[in-house]
C-alpha cells in the first residue's frame, strides 16, 4: 500500500490540496496565516515526491519570467474589460475578493515573495502536472492541472478567480514543461502579482 501511495501520491495529495485551500479561505480574519500554512505543507510534501527542475540561467529565467507575467498580466485585464460588456456581475464578485483576500501589506507581499508563489508552482506544476504525465500526454496534463488549480478556487465561490487560475495555469505549465525551469514560472507568477496588486490594478 506504501508502494502504491509513492507511486500514485497524487490520490492523496489532491484532497489534502482541497481540503486545505477550504480551510484557508474559510476565515478572512487568520486568511494570511492559513493560506501560508498550507501551502508550505503542499511544497513540502511535493519536494518528497519530484524533482523540480531548474535548467535556466538566471538572467534567462528573469526575462522569461518577467515576460510571461506581463503577459498573463495583460490577459487578465483584457478579460476583466470584457466580463465587464455581458451581464455577468463581475465587478462586485472582483470587488469582495478582493476586499477579503488582497495582499495590503509589505508583509503579505513578502509572503507571497518567498512562501506562497514558490509554494504553489512546485506544488501544482511540480509535483500535480508532472505526476499527471504518468497517466496523460504532456498537454493533457496541463490541462488538468490547471483545470484542479482553478476548481481550488471556485470552491470558494469565486468563479473569475478560478477562470483566471486555470488560464494562469496553462501559460505556466507549458512554459514549465518548454523552459523545464521552477524559477522562470516563479518569476512569472510574482510578477503578474506585482502588476496585478501594485502597479496596474484593476478598477473595480
Amino acid at each position: 500500500m506504501i508502494n502504491f501511495l509513492k507511486q500514485h501520491p497524487l490520490i492523496l495529495m489532491l484532497p489534502l490540496a482541497f481540503y486545505l485551500y477550504d480551510l484557508a479561505f474559510e476565515n478572512t480574519a487568520i486568511f494570511w496565516y492559513m493560506y501560508t500554512f498550507a501551502m508550505l505543507i503542499l511544497m513540502s510534501l511535493a519536494i518528497v515526491f519530484v524533482k523540480i527542475f531548474d535548467e535556466l540561467v538566471t538572467w534567462k529565467s528573469l526575462t522569461y519570467g518577467t515576460g510571461f507575467g506581463l503577459l498573463i498580466y495583460s490577459i487578465f485585464a483584457l478579460g476583466f474589460q470584457l466580463l465587464l460588456l455581458t451581464p455577468f456581475n463581475i465587478t462586485e464578485s472582483v470587488g469582495d475578493f478582493l476586499a477579503s483576500y488582497a495582499p495590503f501589506s509589505i508583509w503579505h507581499y513578502l509572503l507571497l515573495m518567498f512562501i506562497i508563489v514558490p509554494s504553489e508552482e512546485v506544488f501544482w506544476r511540480g509535483l500535480v502536472q508532472q505526476k499527471l504525465k504518468q497517466y496523460l500526454p504532456v498537454s493533457l496534463a496541463v490541462t488538468a492541472s490547471s483545470i484542479l488549480f482553478g476548481l481550488a478556487l471556485i470552491l470558494i465561490g469565486f468563479w473569475p478567480g478560478a477562470l483566471a487560475g486555470v488560464i494562469a495555469g496553462l501559460i505556466l505549465g507549458f512554459l514549465y514543461e518548454w523552459k523545464k525551469s521552477m524559477p522562470v514560472i516563479i518569476v512569472a507568477h510574482l510578477v503578474m502579482i506585482v502588476v496585478l496588486f501594485l502597479i496596474f490594478p484593476l478598477s473595480v
